[in-house]
């Protein structure tokens, strides 16, 4: 073991008879303690709400999207489905239309986002898991279309997919006209859909409404065009960001294409954010902990003058008495940290196996809330550690070697 360390462990231990110093240690233990484990609490939390927000988003939102670089519509030719099947990965395209809508249920009438997709739909499975009642089927046995809507649509029109006799109305406006009269029927193209399943995820997807592509098209009168593509990439090792490079590079710059993440970049960029900012929060707190350290260090230098000055007198450097008292603050610091860390990954374990604490509401997605460990946050929160024992431990240990000199002078 190192000579420094080796007497920095006696004074840890020696100094405890020494009540008023010792009361300051432990206080200074405690303080990042109790900061460490808030920490790696608080970061594991918004891991967990990011990861949350990540397996919403694939319940709904496709691996990747193509979306035409100028304007909302683009024509989908067999020459660039070619150029996408060609990537490697690229499981199941889905040609999708979609635009704002009127939706009518009896005499309750709201604007919906209407969302036509073809028949490769269901086979990417996504709303398995958020279906509440019905089936997630587009057409029934004798070929009748059906329309997939969201909890909040039905709540809106106080849809009841029992009744077999009121259908769900959509309208959109007629293109080509010059003057749009919005109270006469002739201004808007109609059809009829029989709601077949209702699903719920989160509020910022409570608007839709999911219907056969060809009663879509008609509608809203895309004649032949398309709004996206969606893209279900292959489950055997294949990254998103990785195939939406790949596509782009075979495709061309009239069209952008965005993997899942991107899609939501501006949602997990404010998690992220905050984050950020709850971490360097915390620091503070820690940093404020820590400064009890300061005044343990500059205290016990003040104690072991003597104790210094002898080591000088057998030959002891500078360099030597000042890693002393550096030790001696990392051994305090590093000691709350440990306690503190592990206090925090057995709280995170604790929420994660049994939800200790609840999301307190009846329409939250989880019921506890999220909690995801990730060794780096860990590893942030000691580097953090490090860095303030140091910058609080420098001044006393460099007082501690000049006085030293000073009293052998």
């Amino acid at each position: 073991m190192n000579l420094s360390y080796r007497i920095a462990i006696r004074y840890f231990f020696s100094r405890n008879k020494r009540s008023f110093i010792s009361v300051i240690a432990r206080i200074a233990m405690a303080g990042v303690a109790v900061g460490t484990m808030a920490m790696v609490v608080v970061l594991s939390v918004f891991n967990g709400m990011e990861d949350l927000n990540r397996k919403m988003f694939k319940t709904f939102d496709a691996d990747v999207t193509i979306t035409p670089a100028e304007g909302k519509r683009f024509i989908v030719s067999d020459t660039l489905l070619k150029a996408i099947k060609s990537v490697e990965g690229v499981n199941i395209i889905t040609q999708v239309i979609e635009d704002n809508s009127l939706a009518r249920y009896g005499n309750q009438q709201t604007i919906v986002r209407l969302k036509g997709v073809d028949s490769t739909f269901s086979r990417r499975g996504q709303l398995d898991t958020a279906l509440i009642e019905g089936s997630l089927k587009l057409y029934g046995q004798n070929g009748t279309p059906y329309a997939i809507i969201s909890e909040g649509v039905r709540n809106a029109l106080s849809i009841s997919l029992s009744d077999i006799l009121t259908p769900l109305e959509l309208w959109y406006p007629k293109t080509g006209t010059k003057t749009l009269n919005v109270t006469s029927t002739e201004a808007f193209n109609q059809t009829l859909i029989r709601p077949g399943g209702v699903f719920f995820i989160e509020n910022r997807y409570d608007d839709y409404v999911i219907a056969p592509l060809p009663i879509v098209e008609s509608l809203l009168q895309y004649q032949g065009q398309r709004s996206s593509l969606e893209i279900k990439i292959a489950p055997q090792g294949f990254l998103e960001k990785d195939v939406a490079e790949n596509i782009e590079a075979k495709i061309g710059k009239k069209f952008i294409v965005r993997d899942r993440d991107a899609m939501n970049a501006d949602l997990l960029r404010a998690i992220r954010v905050e984050k950020l900012f709850v971490a360097v929060t915390l620091s503070f707190i820690i940093l404020v902990a820590a400064i009890n350290i300061f005044f343990s260090l500059s205290m016990l230098a003040i104690e072991k003058k003597k104790d210094v000055s002898m080591l000088y007198a057998l030959g002891a450097t500078p360099t030597l008495i000042r890693n002393i008292f550096l030790a001696e603050g990392a051994i305090v610091a590093l000691s709350g940290a440990i306690v503190g860390i592990l206090s925090g990954i057995l709280i995170c374990w604790l929420q994660m196996s049994y939800g200790l604490v609840s999301m307190g509401m009846s329409t939250a997605l989880v019921d506890a809330y999220p909690v995801k460990l990730i060794w780096q946050d860990i590893l942030l929160t000691a580097g953090i550690i490090v860095i303030i024992t140091l910058a609080v431990s420098y001044i006393p240990a460099r007082r501690a070697a000049l006085s030293g000199q000073t009293l052998i002078v």
